[in-house]
């Protein structure tokens, strides 16, 4: 499967542009990170992809083919976890997937329904309803529905929400191994989700594409704009953005990027999190 988008802009109708001259490709197996801070554009990027909403200008390509000719085709390989995930409350976690099994015309159901339920540690609760659950097992549930069927291609908006660490951990690994022949699409403004499983990395903000490439581009690309000092008055400087501060037996510890370091800044090797920060606060400054 490959997909291409070409120059999209996305306008809603009430005049907010939500994604300026987007162009992307891509191609399975390919475990792929979507990064931008909270109204960047992620979700409305996820909708065109899925055919929920039309670009107003440009076109979406699915195997040289506009998407909007082949939609059936799309959705019958598609898995797909929006941010907002309605669930029928008094239906058990059983017969939700069921009636999600129906909707997909699978043939199997019941070997189809276990698996997903296996996969999403959610044996204990297949026969709970889901009004009783509490918000991390709503959304493996949510998770769960998306893997029916086996689909090639899995869209995931910010999937990890509401997880503890340890279901965080097993996530990210099972969407890494379904990575290994299909093309997943993983939403979040979580570095950590991202850092250790996706092979390529998209950063959006403000509804264009400020980055495509590789963590370990990304990370070069910020090396020599990341740095650490110790807090003292009057340090902080027009365009140093300081990412974190902690509390030393010297004083206040801070680390920080920008486009020019200071003198009084000593460079660090950039982690993901830092070259993340600098692609948004390079752009801001621009």
């Amino acid at each position: 499967m490959k997909i291409a988008i070409e120059n999209v802009d996305m306008t809603y109708p009430s005049g907010k542009q939500a994604l300026e001259g987007v162009s992307l490709n891509l191609e399975n197996p390919s475990m792929i990170g979507l990064l931008g801070p909270n109204g960047a554009g992620k979700s409305t990027l996820m909708k065109l992809l899925v055919a929920g909403l039309l670009p107003t200008k440009g076109q979406i390509l699915l195997d040289g083919i506009p998407l909007q000719k082949k939609e059936k085709e799309l959705k019958e390989k598609l898995g797909y976890l929006p941010q907002s995930f309605g669930l029928y409350d008094e239906l058990t976690v059983y017969q939700f997937l069921d009636y999600i099994a129906a909707l997909k015309g699978l043939k199997n159901p019941g070997a189809e329904i276990g698996q997903v339920i296996r996969a999403t540690n959610l044996e204990e609760k297949k026969k709970a309803r889901i009004r009783t659950l509490s918000g991390g097992q709503r959304q493996r549930v949510g998770i769960a529905q998306a893997l029916l069927g086996d689909p090639g291609f899995l869209i995931f908006d910010e999937p990890t929400v509401g997880l503890d660490p340890e279901e965080r951990i097993h996530f990210r690994n099972l969407f890494s191994r379904m990575a290994q022949d299909k093309l997943v699409l993983l939403s979040t403004h979580i570095i950590e989700d991202v850092q250790s499983v996706c092979n390529q990395l998209v950063i959006i903000n403000q509804g264009r594409v400020l980055f495509v490439g590789t963590p370990a581009e990304l990370i070069w690309n910020a090396q020599g704009h990341v740095g650490v000092f110790e807090e003292a008055g009057g340090m902080e400087e027009e365009g140093l953005h300081i990412t974190s501060r902690v509390n030393t037996a010297r004083g206040v510890s801070c680390r920080a990027v920008a486009d020019q370091l200071p003198g009084f800044i000593t460079p660090v090797e950039p982690t993901l999190e830092d070259a993340y920060l600098y692609t948004i606060l390079r752009e801001e400054l621009r």
